[in-house]
């Protein structure tokens, strides 16, 4: 290894790289509350392989990935997504991040049952460094408990 080598890796870069990993978690799920969701949005998150996997549908590619969140959101009045702090783990171009959430999903009026849908979920994923910097590569979400009715059941 040369010099040169050993200085571009160093415990600042991998912190840097862990915050700008985490950083790309908190910005989908803020997004997701508060943005118009758009294939602009999606490059910005996204390789264009990406893989985003909820429980019961999944989404592979980045192209119609931003119609197909706008599709699932439609089912709720508003929704609000808490995450906990990612633990990244960098390696090199690559990195692994984990968290929790806390997905709260208030139905439109006269929905299925309470007003207020509530998922409790891991989050999983991979991101790679681009020549656009970081994107995200895979998001998978894992139920760990729910509270309320989901869209299309019967309350």
């Amino acid at each position: 290894m040369t010099s040169t080598e050993a200085e571009s890796v160093t415990p600042d870069t991998a912190m840097v790289d862990a915050f700008t990993v985490s950083g790309l978690l908190d910005r989908y799920l803020l997004a997701l509350d508060t943005e118009e969701l758009d294939d602009a949005w999606a490059r910005t998150l996204f390789t264009e392989d990406a893989v985003v996997a909820f429980p019961l549908s999944r989404h592979e590619g980045r192209a119609g990935l931003a119609r197909w969140h706008r599709a699932a959101l439609e089912n709720f009045a508003r929704t609000q997504h808490l995450n906990s702090p990612a633990v990244v783990e960098p390696a090199g171009d690559e990195a692994s991040l984990r968290a929790n959430l806390v997905s709260t999903h208030v139905h439109h009026p006269g929905g299925p049952g309470p007003e207020l849908f509530t998922t409790g979920t891991s989050v999983t994923g991979t991101a790679r460094r681009t020549p656009d910097g970081w994107r995200l590569t895979r998001l998978s979400f894992g139920l760990i408990w729910v509270d309320g009715v989901p869209p299309g059941a019967r309350g």
